[in-house]
């Protein structure tokens, strides 16, 4: 388990962060498709940014943002200096958190969490299962001001359905080790286009979908220009959810092949 900060917040930071405590908790989940448009036809990540500040979310959640990728530094002139993660925190989300997921010669992509709020710890689970497709559950426990500690866990499984369910077992797992009565967000791309997901999540892990609690169904989020495929998730426990809303309109529908969701939660 490893700390992101190169420094420790100092005592005025640290006052600051705690100062109010915060009820409700902006969530965003996107799959940034590593900074590319649909079939990577163009570089975009600059324009993501500026889409993801205009929510004005408190934590987002990443799938598939690059933390290097050599070749590409050279081939595109505004290619960040920094990696992906650190590039769309900029100055709006003062942490950040990165699971490395797969690493080839060129660079290496995974999961990031963004956060207002202090990240106190993270580690990323392994959970490939075999072959190549390399994946992995961010846990990232943040702490919010009058309310202590909150879970948050970046998901991004498996193409294969036996992996996928390997991959829930696990991140059942996980959910089990935590305190029962702790607030626990889940989101990311969830690739279960068979539906097969919420049910085992339910029964093991005691999560509800925030938007099948509060329209009745799960979110079309792929492909993004039309969305069929109900793949992209938050589940939460020991919270309340208000506002689901799918991203559908531009320019998430140019930015990459998944739409955004975000929501809010109480505490």
């Amino acid at each position: 388990m490893t700390i992101h900060n190169d420094r420790p917040l100092d005592t005025s930071e640290l006052d600051a962060h705690m100062a109010s405590a915060i009820d409700c908790i902006r969530v965003l989940t996107v799959n940034t498709h590593k900074g590319f448009t649909t079939f990577n036809r163009r570089f975009i990540l600059p324009e993501l940014r500026e889409a993801v500040r205009a929510v004005s979310a408190d934590i987002v959640f990443l799938q598939e943002v690059h933390g290097t990728h050599e070749k590409h530094a050279v081939r595109f002139h505004d290619w960040p200096k920094m990696s992906q993660y650190e590039f769309l925190a900029d100055s709006i989300w003062t942490d950040f958190a990165y699971g490395r997921n797969a690493v080839y010669p060129d660079g290496d992509h995974g999961n990031a969490l963004l956060s207002k709020f202090p990240i106190l710890r993270y580690e990323n689970l392994d959970v490939s299962i075999a072959g190549p497709e390399r994946r992995g559950l961010l846990h990232s426990v943040v702490e919010v001001p009058g309310h202590g500690e909150l879970h948050a866990i970046c998901v991004h499984l498996g193409l294969r359905e036996a992996h996928r369910q390997e991959q829930l077992r696990l991140l059942c797992d996980l959910l089990d080790g935590l305190p029962s009565g702790a607030p626990v967000v889940v989101a990311g791309d969830f690739n279960d286009w068979r539906l097969k997901a919420t049910a085992p999540l339910s029964r093991c892990a005691g999560l509800y979908e925030v938007f099948e609690k509060t329209h009745g169904e799960l979110a079309r989020s792929f492909p993004a220009r039309w969305p069929l495929l109900r793949l992209d998730r938050i589940y939460v426990r020991n919270v309340e959810a208000r506002q689901a809303r799918i991203l559908g309109n531009k320019p998430w529908t140019h930015l990459s092949d998944h739409l955004p969701l975000a929501v809010e939660i109480h505490l």
